[in-house]
């Protein structure tokens, strides 16, 4: 007899931890997911908007908006992972602190230090994506990216002309401008190049023009069907000159090398070659995962939300605490690379002063949830212990009846 109940108290424990961790899991991963993308497309219409005005400038070609675009935002993504992961708990559990969920959880016999299963739960395969990110592909992504603006640079003057723009060639002694292009037959229509030689200015117009390469690997650009104008108009050595065929000589542009800096080299080089501002940038890329881990476990005590009190009280905490969190990891790297600072010191330092931080928080909030336990029970006590009031003696009711 004594049995049945025993057991149904043991299986209904684990039950109850796999609904509460199976819950919480869920509404973080769909607030992460809703904050990841609000703070990528904030970030990739800004870097957007200044590729596209470099383009127009003509610093960068147009069809490279694209690529460099995603090389930009792969190195944002470290850091858009962390606040991410950080947000969406915080959010979580002011919520169930509004909802006045956690009272049902707390009554269920959770409390705030078994909170730490779910978040952790949640946050560590974030953390491992951030640590891939931050030490191997960001790396990748900058070298990529600087590679590919020094090949943008190195191409000929024509490659680069984009459609309907004028575009200065890098001796700056000609402009050329095209209409269109037609890529099928590698011909370009309606070309305008204004040349300067021999202090001479010349401006040519053609309806055709295509390129061309001899075997000795010299390229030409070949214009067709066109007018030379050179001289001033006015001057007795002013002439107009009709073609046929008119080649220009395309000047080749060696590629640059790629300037292989701090962000740009791989972690085990970095580790290889112990200078002070190689070891910041190691430890830059060490904090942002164990950053993002210490602040997906403050997000815990720092949820708290008093119903009765502004429900914006803990978010500005949060976003204060935040940015001195990252200004001062950001610091420490100055000073690392400076010299003021040691690499230890530096990686570990700030670090563990946010982590006494995040378990003075959690003893504080565990003792004023225990003291509000403690004078519950007292006054329930005293409630249990003290005499009730009398019920005064009422007359007993009349019966009716009915007299018909």
């Amino acid at each position: 007899m004594h049995d049945y109940p025993q057991s149904r108290h043991i299986k209904s424990k684990p039950l109850r931890k796999g609904i509460f961790q199976r819950a919480m899991v869920g509404e973080f991963a769909s607030n992460g997911l809703l904050v990841f993308a609000v703070l990528l497309g904030i970030v990739v219409v800004s870097q957007l908007i200044r590729l596209l005005g470099d383009a127009v400038s003509g610093r960068i070609a147009v069809d490279a908006v694209l690529a460099l675009l995603g090389f930009s935002a792969m190195n944002y993504l470290p850091v858009l992972l962390s606040v991410s992961l950080f947000i969406s708990i915080l959010l979580t559990l002011s919520r169930s602190y509004r909802d006045s969920e956690m009272v049902v959880w707390f009554s269920s016999g959770i409390g705030l230090i078994r909170w730490m299963g779910p978040v952790l739960w949640f946050a560590v395969p974030v953390v491992a994506v951030i640590a891939l990110l931050s030490m191997v592909l960001t790396p990748w992504a900058l070298l990529k990216a600087d590679q590919f603006r020094n090949k943008l640079e190195s191409r000929d003057d024509v490659t680069a002309a984009t459609p309907g723009m004028f575009r200065e060639s890098s001796q700056a002694d000609r402009v050329y401008f095209i209409e269109n292009v037609d890529a099928g037959s590698n011909r370009i229509g309606n070309v305008f190049v204004q040349s300067n030689q021999n202090g001479r200015t010349g401006v040519m117009v053609a309806q055709q023009g295509l390129q061309e390469t001899l075997a000795n690997g010299d390229r030409f650009l070949v214009l067709l069907n066109g007018t030379r104008y050179e001289g001033e108009r006015g001057q007795h050595d002013y002439s107009i000159v009709e073609f046929e065929r008119y080649a220009i000589r395309i000047d080749n542009v060696p590629v640059k090398p790629s300037h292989v800096g701090v962000r740009t080299m791989s972690t085990p080089e970095l580790w290889r070659n112990p200078t002070p501002w190689n070891l910041a940038e190691l430890d830059w890329r060490l904090g942002l995962p164990i950053s993002a881990a210490l602040l997906a476990i403050m997000a815990i005590p720092l949820g708290y939300v008093n119903p009765r009190a502004g429900r914006s009280l803990n978010l500005i905490l949060a976003l204060v605490l935040y940015m001195l969190y990252n200004n001062m990891i950001s610091v420490s790297n100055s000073w690392v690379g400076q010299g003021k600072l040691s690499h230890a010191v530096g990686l570990a330092g700030i670090h563990a002063v946010m982590l006494l931080i995040t378990v003075l928080m959690f003893y504080r909030r565990v003792k004023l949830f225990s003291l509000h336990r403690l004078l519950a029970n007292r006054h329930r006590h005293q409630g249990a212990e003290s005499p009730g009031e009398a019920e005064p003696n009422l007359p007993a009711p009349i019966e009716s009846r009915d007299t018909r």
